[in-house]
């Protein structure tokens, strides 16, 4: 596992830096990820267990983290929460660590994003208009139409979440490594 935990970290350091750089993770990192790992899984089966059953056993544990780990986010990037690029690096995570590790990854991710984004947003001065406006989104739907206030979508603060990806991955392989 420690190949696939370093591979992990290295994958989500460089979609981090290109998340902080140009806004976007590309797709040839997230999806090549999302190809590989179940052939590395499949192969990495092959020399452990030294045949075919235990190696399709651990492509197909490789799948079904990334399925695992698409699931939360694909809903929130229905609510447009989170990016596509995003859902696509966590799922392809998911396939790189299986379910197991893959969702506990994950948690870390979200974790490390609650703490790190108001400080990036209070470092662009966007902390409180931001904090209104999420007050404003949850509480709006309970008020009668009368009395919503309106949230201008221009107001509306966007965090790019590849770097809180990269900390899940680096707290997930450190909490793992001796394993």
């Amino acid at each position: 596992m420690t190949y696939f935990l370093v591979a992990a970290a290295v994958i989500s350091a460089i979609a981090a830096a290109s998340d902080l750089r140009t806004g976007e993770i590309p797709n040839w990192l997230s999806l090549g990820t999302l190809l590989v790992a179940p052939i590395a899984h499949i192969a990495d089966g092959m020399v452990k267990h030294m045949g075919g059953h235990g190696a399709l056993v651990e492509g197909g544990s490789s799948l079904l983290g990334a399925l695992a780990c698409s699931i939360v986010p694909a809903v929130l990037y229905r609510q447009d929460a989170i990016g596509g690029g995003d859902v696509k690096l966590l799922a392809g995570m998911g396939a790189l660590l299986q379910p197991r590790i893959g969702l506990e990854a994950e948690m870390y991710s979200f974790f490390a994003a609650g703490l790190v984004a108001p400080a990036f947003l209070a470092y662009e001065g966007k902390l409180f208009r931001t904090l209104k406006n999420t007050v404003l989104l949850a509480v709006n739907p309970l008020l009668p139409k009368s009395k919503r206030k309106p949230v201008e979508p221009a107001l509306l603060t966007w965090f790019r979440f590849g770097p809180a990806i990269f900390l899940g991955m680096v707290i997930t392989a450190y909490l793992h490594w001796r394993h």
